[in-house]
């Protein structure tokens, strides 16, 4: 079972993925246990589309995914490849290098 959307995930999902009307549910009915996982699995048309979501996380909330993740609330590693490098990436970008580092070791995703 996995954790209950914060008010703050569930704007950070909605941002991401506007289409789905607010819902933060799978098509069986289930709330999503991540924010990111569905965006790359199942919303996104591809990588392209993936980063593009992304870019529209500033740095205070691309920080808030990177904490989640360090706590074991979101999952960075089951994304596809090059979502997990675009997470990367725009976290440098936005956020710092070092944070990525900080993640990329705690994760083992070096």
């Amino acid at each position: 079972m996995g954790r209950e959307f914060s008010d703050k995930d569930k704007e950070i999902f909605n941002k991401l993925a506007p289409e789905n009307g607010g819902t933060h549910m799978s098509e069986m009915g289930h709330p999503y246990p991540f924010i990111l996982r569905p965006i790359s699995h199942k919303i996104a048309e591809d990588s392209d589309d993936f980063r593009e979501r992304l870019e529209r996380l500033d740095a205070e909330e691309l920080e808030y995914l990177a904490r989640l993740a360090m706590e074991g609330k979101e999952d960075i590693r089951s994304l596809d490849p090059e979502d997990i490098d675009s997470f990367f990436e725009l976290l440098g970008e936005k956020v710092s290098e070092e944070r990525v580092k900080e993640l990329r070791i705690h994760l083992g995703i070096l």
